[in-house]
């Protein structure tokens, strides 16, 4: 892996651009990245925000890294037209996110929506099913430092703040955590610069199941479930974009 300077998030706070972390434990909010593969996708992202044009900016995880494949069609006919980007990058949890954008991906442009959705990852457990990721407050915290530096950074833009989708067939632990996390990220709406938008209800059905021929691993939209989000959010984004 490439030699790389991190930027302490305590130093960035004393610049304006990111908040202090209230808990220096959490590592929801101490900024790191990942592997080499990754960071040749962050530099391309990077050189793509060099090259400007942005008017809406896509930030999160592999669900909506997903619009570049299986949402693909739909991006091209509702989003790129907005001049839109895609800065998502699957297996992401708030942490590669904060790193990503002070590293680069948010200078040279000034987009007039970021949409956000992150946080499903910093969900549950790590893959040895023992050692849990991050606790709810933890996870609230960690979108809350990711939407604060975007104010900072881009003091004219509004964020279109989605919650965390659904994820398991039925009601389960991993499904409340998410609701919880929902919860909290609600308060940071504003009406002003921050809106948050629920439509998970719209990947369910009646009772509450996850359909599979929405999700079929119960997490990844297919191309139904990338339309549910694109109709679900068109009006939203166009209103904001005004």
């Amino acid at each position: 892996m490439k030699s790389r300077t991190l930027i302490p998030l305590f130093l960035l706070a004393l610049t304006g651009l990111f908040p202090t972390a209230g808990n220096a434990a959490n590592t929801a909010v101490q900024p790191v990245p990942r592997d080499e593969a990754w960071l040749k996708r962050h530099e391309g992202f990077v050189n793509q925000a060099k090259a400007g044009g942005i008017d809406v900016l896509f930030l999160g995880d592999s669900i909506t890294d997903g619009w570049r494949n299986r949402g693909k069609a739909l991006w091209d006919a509702h989003f790129a037209p907005l001049k839109a980007a895609n800065f998502g990058i699957g297996g992401d949890r708030t942490q590669h996110v904060l790193w990503r954008m002070q590293n680069g991906e948010l200078n040279g442009i000034s987009p007039k929506v970021v949409v956000l959705m992150i946080g499903t990852n910093n969900t549950g457990f790590e893959r040895d099913r023992v050692t849990p990721r991050n606790t709810t407050d933890e996870i609230v915290e960690g979108v809350t430092a990711i939407v604060q530096g975007l104010r900072t950074a881009f003091p004219s833009t509004k964020v279109l703040l989605l919650a965390v989708f659904p994820r398991g067939e039925k009601t389960s632990p991993a499904r409340a955590q998410v609701a919880a996390v929902n919860e909290g990220i609600a308060r940071l709406h504003d009406g002003q610069a921050v809106h948050y938008l629920d439509i998970g209800a719209k990947f369910l059905y009646p009772d509450g199941t996850l359909p599979t021929d929405i999700m079929p691993d119960l997490l990844h939209p297919n191309e139904v479930g990338y339309a549910i989000w694109a109709a679900a959010i068109k009006e939203p984004l166009a209103k904001l974009l005004k």
